[in-house]
């Protein structure tokens, strides 16, 4: 099949990475991305609008914030970057020329702004915001330079030939220019624990050695945006080894069904969207106004949307993965966290509706349907159904035990014990008595003595659990 490429206007990519954080590392993280020269962004700071997404474009807060339900922006917005229910977004002009090295040649590229945003349940994501500079630039370039840099390790001949050249220098792997150069301050506080001995794969349950993709590309010709183009943006299908664009189907009847699935042509022919799991492309034949427009959407709207996507993602598949950990017979408070976590995502977080808009929603639930969110959302209802069940077995268990040992207690002591040697501890005890005891009088003092043991331990448990389950709560 032959593929013909097409010369492109305006190429502006976001390139989305999720990771995991250590517990508790946020309160040492934030202070120094501050010290980084980070911003905390707020909605209500005007002179953001134009901060963090190149000198040609911007996001409208008031827009932003309509464009949402108000209980999500309560989430995606919040207040205060002390809020750890909230999205806390920290984000940074930078405006640096950089370069893509490639064995057939450099791609310039402008990078505009970074941003670091620190997520509940201890995940959060690193976003780069890149236009493209090159001269005379096609389609199928535009879609090599997002495939090669997405790639934070090296794992293909192909990866081994790319290096990015920024301000500190040459960079062979992305993970290397973003972690050395962009935002210097995060590597240490990676959660490494679960893949030990990784330099960089942070969440072991979800695919990580490559960013998301978001772009938005503008097309100089007026021709029809076709099947073939989506499908190549959606699989990031740039140039093959002799340097010539290609797809990587030769059936266009596959690549047609494949792409009807996932695309949204609310405002076809002259722009098209279509969304999987690797990359959200909006291709567009718009010119100015309407392009800027489309770039404030992509910057905006569109990019909370994606993130709120991955996030559920990732945080479901983090609870399941902790479930397929956990040894439900010994970790009795890893199993009340989980719980807890569990009852925190579903209450606060996943919403049936996240935007306000027609068109938001219908994107959002498409993008929902597209990464599987709901299906695994049902089967961490159905953990949560199983660890509420175990917990009111365990508890059932324990609290007869206890109801056991105590009647025992009580029966034998108060009845038996009690008037054996009661008279004898009165008082000041004459200890020279125990040698006439007889072997009835000894049981009955060895029953109320460990009877008193038995009930300042269990007195000494039960403060110590409650002061844990009050940290626990405090530190979640």
């Amino acid at each position: 099949m032959v593929i013909e490429d097409r010369p492109l206007e305006r190429a502006v990519l976001q390139f989305i990475f999720p990771f995991a954080y250590k517990r508790g590392s946020d309160e040492r993280l934030i202070p120094e991305l501050l010290a980084d020269r980070f911003v905390p962004f707020r909605l209500d700071d005007l002179s953001q609008e134009q901060a963090f997404y190149g000198p040609r474009y911007g996001v409208f807060h008031q827009a932003l914030e309509r464009y949402f339900m108000p209980y999500t922006c309560c989430i995606l917005f919040p207040r205060s970057a002390s809020d750890k229910n909230g999205f806390r977004r920290f984000a940074k002009t930078i405006g640096k020329a950089c370069t893509l090295q490639t064995e057939r040649g450099d791609m310039p590229f402008r990078l505009h702004a970074a941003e670091v945003i620190v997520c509940p349940f201890d995940l959060g994501f690193i976003t780069l915001r890149i236009e493209l500079e090159q001269p005379d630039l096609t389609y199928g370039e535009a879609l090599e330079f997002a495939d090669r840099f997405r790639v934070l390790q090296d794992v293909s001949a192909k990866d081994k030939r790319t290096s990015v050249l920024g301000s500190r220098g040459e960079f062979t792997q992305t993970e290397d220019f973003i972690f050395r150069e962009i935002v210097r301050s995060l590597l240490p506080h990676l959660d490494n624990e679960v893949t030990e001995g990784a330099y960089f794969e942070t969440l072991p349950f979800f695919i990580d050695e490559r960013m998301y993709v978001q772009s938005l590309m503008q097309f100089k010709e007026e021709a029809a945006i076709s099947d073939t183009d989506l499908f190549r943006a959606l699989h990031l299908d740039g140039l093959d080894e002799a340097g010539e664009p290609y797809a990587s189907a030769g059936n266009a009847e596959y690549m047609a069904d494949y792409v009807n699935e996932r695309r949204y042509d609310r405002w076809a022919p002259r722009t098209r969207y279509a969304m999987n799991e690797n990359a959200f492309a909006c291709l567009t034949l718009e010119r100015e106004a309407r392009f800027d427009r489309l770039a404030s959407q992509l910057f905006g709207e569109h990019y909370y949307g994606v993130m709120m996507s991955l996030f559920h993602k990732i945080a479901l598949l983090k609870l399941a993965n902790q479930y397929s950990h956990l040894n439900v017979e010994r970790d009795h408070r890893a199993v009340q966290r989980l719980i807890r976590q569990i009852n925190a995502f579903s209450a606060k977080y996943y919403f049936s509706e996240l935007a306000a808009s027609v068109q938001g929603n219908e994107m959002f639930l498409q993008l929902r349907q597209i990464f599987g969110s709901h299906a695994l959302f049902e089967d961490v209802k159905e953990t949560l159904a199983d660890l509420f069940r175990y917990q009111e077995d365990y508890q059932s268990k324990g609290q007869n035990n206890l109801l056991l040992i105590l009647t025992l207690y009580t029966v034998v002591g108060g009845i038996y014990g009690m008037n054996q040697v009661i008279e004898d501890l009165k008082g000041d005890i004459d200890w020279s008595k125990l040698a006439a005891y007889s072997v009835f009088e000894y049981i009955a003092l060895f029953i109320t003595l460990t009877g008193l043991i038995v009930g300042i331990v269990l007195a000494v448990i039960v403060a110590i659990r409650w002061v844990s389950e009050r940290r626990a709560l405090r530190d979640e």
